[in-house]
């Protein structure tokens, strides 16, 4: 009988003391398979209590690269090499570092889904989950934040006590960019629960009845049998895998084609070559960790 590639997979993770991490955007095969799914909050946490030798990264660069930040001395494979984000492409250091200079003394928040680059110039990293208690968490009133100008006004009517200079001012993720105020109308009419991200712009957030990371939209669905989803398409899998009862539509076109590039067969590909492995200089890495740390040490 000829072995299926996932227990080939499951097979090669033992013999390689590996574990596999996804995010909740990745393939449903890839979900199924993966020892951990979850947000970038969770992965980061998982990511640093992992006690395997090889971490394996379903996801994009930014998130092997904060794995590898964490785990300096551990291997960490992202299975696709070029796997990037177009929302963390918009930020640079250099603008930062500009900002910085028309900001004196305003700390720097980043969202995770940002370059190891830009997180080694921050104060502090964030993920959507924890982004205000983040920005709330500086001591200073003024707070520069990049690259995401939706979450930044998300959390600046969080947190109307600070002053967030977004960085770029027109930062944005192109799939939660699909959504109109009409896809909220027609599911609410439905009788539908309506729930979003905050990287999806003002227009939707205030429509929608909910707003929430991945990672909360997970803990928000015992509260209602039939929702519409406002983010990537995977996350209504990632829910209909934990609520088989419940009802959750998504807009099919809310696609992310960085995380579709990871396949089971570039996983199995990854595991027996070891590759892509990421590497990072070491000050990158020494000044990007106490960041990541805070991000964690901060409650959503």
């Amino acid at each position: 009988m000829t072995e299926t590639i996932q227990n080939r997979i499951r097979r090669l993770k033992t013999e390689k003391n590996a574990i596999i991490l996804a995010h909740n955007y990745e393939l449903p095969e890839i979900q199924d398979i993966a020892d951990v799914v979850g947000d970038s909050l969770e992965l980061a946490i998982k990511a640093k209590e992992a006690t395997e030798e090889i971490i394996v990264f379903c996801g994009v660069e930014f998130m092997a690269e904060t794995a590898k930040i964490l785990n300096p001395e551990k291997k960490v494979i992202l299975p696709v090499k070029g796997a990037g984000c177009p929302l963390a492409d918009q930020l640079t250091p250099e603008m930062l570092l500009e900002a910085k200079q028309e900001y004196p003394g305003a700390e720097v928040v980043v969202y995770v889904n940002s370059t190891a680059e830009c997180k080694a110039v921050a104060d502090l990293v964030c993920t959507s989950a924890n982004a205000a208690n983040a920005v709330r968490s500086c001591r200073s009133k003024t707070v520069i934040f990049g690259p995401d100008s939706n979450l930044a006004d998300y959390v600046q009517g969080e947190v109307p006590e600070k002053i967030i200079i977004p960085v770029p001012k027109t930062g944005h993720c192109y799939v939660h960019a699909v959504f109109t105020e009409d896809d909220v109308r027609e599911a609410k009419k439905n009788g539908r629960i309506t729930i979003c991200h905050p990287e999806c712009p003002k227009n939707i957030r205030d429509h929608a009845d909910i707003i929430a990371s991945t990672g909360g939209m997970v803990r928000e669905a015992v509260k209602g049998d039939r929702w519409t989803i406002f983010t990537e398409k995977e996350m209504a899998y990632r829910l209909k895998t934990l609520y088989p009862d419940k009802e959750f539509s998504v807009n099919e076109n809310a696609i992310c084609r960085d995380m579709k590039l990871t396949t089971l067969k570039k996983l199995e590909e990854a595991l027996i070559s070891g590759e892509y492995n990421v590497t990072l200089p070491d000050d990158i890495i020494q000044k990007a960790s106490g960041a990541i740390e805070r991000m964690i040490a901060i409650k959503g």
